[in-house]
This record gives structure tokens, sequence and C-alpha cells, in this order.
């Protein structure tokens, strides 16, 4: 959703874009109207540092979802852009209609990523399958190969001037309050700044400050803060990144997407955590004394890219000038 949020401006200057939206796990919304808002199938997350599973099997239909992937019009589309949404992605397969992936998980199945430890065939056949697509571009913490770039940093992330506070931003949407104060008090010099996708109003607890999740404090939180403690997804760690944040990361239990970010940042020199119980203590205690940002830049090439997408799935040569609007050239 951080991700759309930038791209969907951008695809506006070339094409009429209808926006199909599935799921319920994500705090962000939209400032566009939802054409599709679908169930979809996909996971929700617990309170215990991983994915609720029976949740997730209660939550989700095999029969609603196969009704959604046969009653989506995507033949009236001429391409279909997905970023790791399974009804999209089926339809288009199925009804022969042409579509590319855009996501991070193109990215951490490109043979040059690092790979975690512990993975199964069973987990790698999942994330080829859930949304299939025949091209597939994407963004990681840093370039892979020619289709993998890096991240889209939203626009009021790169437009802050990061100060060096004396807090720390915690995310860890996949926790219960309870279980992130318990490990964070022990650490009684720090002020921390916990974002929760449990609470409702906020709230302290000695040094620690619970708020409930909001798109413009968290961005405020984060540029003025000492450090970043988060799960190891894709947005959170690449904007703290940017911020030029030292970065803590703690991976989601069978969240296989969050494994191999963890195995990325590892290998550029992020601290990651394995949990939130005491065995944690030295390594996140170490990280708090000694912890550095990772000297990485991320340019703003989204629209060279997008372009460059287009171009290649189209077979069209695109010019694009404000003043003008977009110009289609047939490619050669």
């Amino acid at each position: 959703m951080a991700r759309a949020r930038e791209i969907l401006p951008i695809l506006n200057d070339y094409a009429e874009v209808d926006i199909l939206l599935s799921g319920s796990q994500c705090e962000l919304s939209l400032p566009y109207p939802i054409h599709y808002k679908l169930k979809g199938m996909g996971f929700v997350f617990g309170k215990n540092g991983g994915i609720n599973y029976k949740k997730t099997l209660r939550d989700n239909s095999l029969f609603s979802f196969i009704k959604e992937v046969w009653q989506l019009p995507v033949r009236q589309y001429d391409l279909v852009i997905n970023d790791f949404e399974p009804v999209s992605a089926w339809a288009t397969k199925l009804k022969g209609v042409k579509c590319v992936s855009i996501s991070h998980q193109s990215a951490i199945l490109h043979p040059n990523a690092p790979r975690p430890r512990g993975i199964t065939r069973g987990a790698m056949f999942f994330m080829k399958t859930y949304a299939p697509a025949k091209q597939a571009y994407g963004f990681h913490f840093k370039e892979l190969g020619d289709r993998i770039t890096t991240p889209v940093i939203r626009n009021d992330i790169r437009q802050q001037s990061p100060k060096e506070g004396s807090h720390y931003t915690v995310y860890l949407p996949a926790y219960d309050d309870i279980k992130i104060i318990a490990f964070l008090a022990r650490f009684r010099d720090i002020r921390w700044e916990v974002f929760s996708k449990h609470s409702r109003v906020p709230y302290s607890f000695q040094n620690i400050i619970i708020r409930p999740i909001n798109h413009q404090a968290f961005t405020e939180s984060l540029a003025k803060s000492k450090g970043v403690f988060c799960t190891a997804g894709f947005e959170t760690p690449a904007e703290s990144i940017f911020l030029n944040k030292k970065l803590c990361v703690v991976p989601m239990h069978g969240q296989f997407e969050q494994q191999y970010n963890a195995a990325m940042l590892h290998s550029m020199g992020v601290t990651v955590i394995n949990n939130l119980k005491k065995e944690s203590n030295q390594l996140f205690e170490s990280w708090l004394n000694n912890g550095k940002p990772i000297p990485v830049t991320y340019p703003d090439n989204t629209r060279n890219f997008l372009e460059r997408i287009l171009e290649e799935t189209c077979s069209y040569q695109v010019k694009y000038t404000p003043m003008s609007d977009t110009i289609y050239v047939p490619a050669n």
C-alpha cells in the first residue's frame, strides 16, 4: 500500500487506471477510489510474533477465492499490474490476459538474493504460485540484476529532514502490546515510541509510549528517532535506511518473505534478532550501544523504472512531458 501510494500517480500519467485491493491486514489507506475491493486470500497476523493460522483458516474461503477469480473482469484491460495479489494474478493466468508482477516478492526470489536457512521446497512453491505472472520486476534493499531495483520511498519520507532524537521508534504489528512492553521495559534508560496495531488510544508505561497507528505521526517519529526497531518487512526497514537510522529487525515466524528480508538485511550489516525473549537481550543491547546506520542511498528512479516496464510489456516507447501529457510512440 505504501508503494501503491507512490506508483499510482505516475501510472495515471500514462494510462486509465482502475485499482484492485484485496486482503485486510494493512493499516494504510489509498487517497484514490477503489474499483475492486476483494477478500482475496492472505495471512492474518497474530500476537506472538507470527501468523495466526487458526484465524487465517477461518477468514479465508477457497470457494470465495475461486468465485472472485472467476468474476473479475480482467479481459476488459490491456494490462494488469500485480503486486503479489492472488485474485488478479490467477484471473489473468486462467483467462489469458497480459499480467506483469511488480513486487518485492519477485525480488526475494531472484537467484542473487541471499536465502535464509530452513526454507522448504513447499515454501518456495507457495511463493512462486501464490500470485503467478509471466513477467516479473521487483524492489529490494539493493539492486539485483537487470529487473530488480531499489525501494520506492514515499514522498513524505523523502521530504523529511531527519534528525537524531532521543527516542527509538518501534513497529511490531505481529506482537501483542504486553509482549512488546515486557521486552522493552528491560532497557529502562531508553525512550520508546511504540506504534501499535492493537491499541486505539495512546497510553504509556514507564519509559514506553504506546500510540495507535497514524500515518503522519509514524513518519515524524521515524524521522526524529535515534533508531528503529521493527519487523523484517520491506517498507519500514527501507525508509529507516533511507533516513540514515540504525536499524534492528525481528522477522515474523512462519512468514517466508520476512525470513528472506532478514537474510538480505543481515548481509548488509543490519542487526537481526529472532524473538522478543531474554535470549535476544545481549544482541539487542549491543545494537543499542554500538549499532550504526547502513551507508546506502536510494535514488528516486520510480518513474523511469515504470516507463521501462510499460515499454517492455506494451511494446511502446513512453514519452512523458508535464506540459504536453503522455505520448506513446510505437516501438521499432
